[in-house]
């Protein structure tokens, strides 16, 4: 069926009344199952919304996450709940399955049927990978949607928050070679991540400007977790010629690079220098403290928090994505490289 979607449309192709799906859209008792599964599946086949109802107490906003939490997603998680709780407004955390999960299509309309039937005024993703499905759905929802570091680069209507991934790279990049490293490898996370590739094209550009070459097995991309830093690390030391210094795409896989190292008889920062990016609480309790990229996950939870807000209350915002600016903060794990 063509065309837009309506509560008689529904009704009809049920055989019952609007105020029946009605009914059933705001989970009404009193409704026979029979019905209830009729109108249900119709509204399935068709991947009816509907449009969020007004909101009558507190504001509602949704925030999801894909995969597992980590460092790195609790820092920002915080930062929305602070920008929430001033704000007044109650957040509602949920997961999604991860991206490499099998995705139901049809589950796309069913969540967030179930976020506008409680009244939700905005959703907030974390490193989220959405599909066109999920965001068909939200645009036909009218929910307005605020994305912390996509993880799809092919999506750039969606209004977004992160860093100065570029430029940290760069710097982080720049204090290796700084220190004497040419041999430098770039360990990072999954290659369709818009923040993935602005820290990669960060690290490349400082490196050519120095004139180090960069090996193709130098880089190595998998995902933002401490065991895809162990098993990067393991490769990146295994090789005939291996790094003298690793730039951790974030913290975790930078630990998992420190430990491979140590597996291997390695120590840190003196036979290899490792900095990481993100400035989570893992980076201050790792031994050596780890030298790292700060972004500041806090406050770009709340910068989505208030974007999100912005956007539920019809105003418009200056830009589709914030940046707010990172800076490089060394401590102990990175030194001169080795003398032969």
């Amino acid at each position: 069926m063509s065309g837009r979607i309506t509560l008689a449309t529904v009704a009809t192709s049920a055989g019952v009344s609007v105020a029946t799906v009605s009914k059933v859209l705001n989970g009404r008792s009193d409704v026979s199952p029979t019905t209830r599964a009729r109108v249900q599946e119709i509204l399935r086949q068709h991947d009816y919304v509907g449009r969020r109802p007004e909101p009558v107490d507190r504001a509602t906003v949704e925030l999801f996450y894909q995969g597992f939490l980590n460092s790195y997603s609790i820092e920002v998680i915080q930062g929305v709940l602070e920008a929430g709780n001033a704000a007044g407004v109650d957040v509602v955390l949920s997961s999604r399955p991860h991206r490499h999960q099998p995705r139901n299509t049809g589950r796309a309309a069913q969540w967030i049927r179930e976020l506008t039937a409680t009244g939700r005024r905005a959703a907030i993703g974390i490193t989220s990978d959405l599909t066109a499905a999920d965001l068909a759905a939200l645009s036909r929802a009218r929910l307005p949607l605020v994305v912390v570091d996509p993880l799809n680069i092919a999506q750039p209507d969606i209004t977004s928050v992160g860093s100065t991934n570029f430029a940290g790279g760069m710097a982080a990049t720049q204090y290796l070679l700084s220190l004497g490293h040419r041999r430098i490898a770039y360990l990072g996370g999954p290659p369709t991540s818009g923040c993935n590739q602005a820290r990669m094209n960060g690290f490349r550009g400082a490196m050519e400007a120095a004139g180090a070459p960069v090996p193709k097995e130098y880089v190595w991309l998998r995902e933002f977790l401490y065991d895809d830093g162990l098993a990067g690390g393991a490769a990146l030391l295994d090789l005939p010629e291996p790094p003298t210094a690793i730039f951790a795409g974030s913290d975790e896989v930078a630990l998992g690079a420190m430990e491979a190292a140590r597996a291997r008889g390695l120590r840190v920062p003196e036979d290899l220098s490792v900095v990481g990016f993100d400035d989570t609480q893992v980076a201050r309790l790792a031994s050596p403290q780890l030298t790292t990229v700060r972004q500041p996950l806090q406050e770009m939870g709340a910068v989505a928090l208030r974007t999100a807000l912005q956007l539920a209350a019809g105003e418009k915002v200056d830009s589709h994505h914030v940046e707010l600016a990172t800076r490089l903060i060394v401590r102990d794990s990175a030194a001169n490289p080795a003398t032969p």
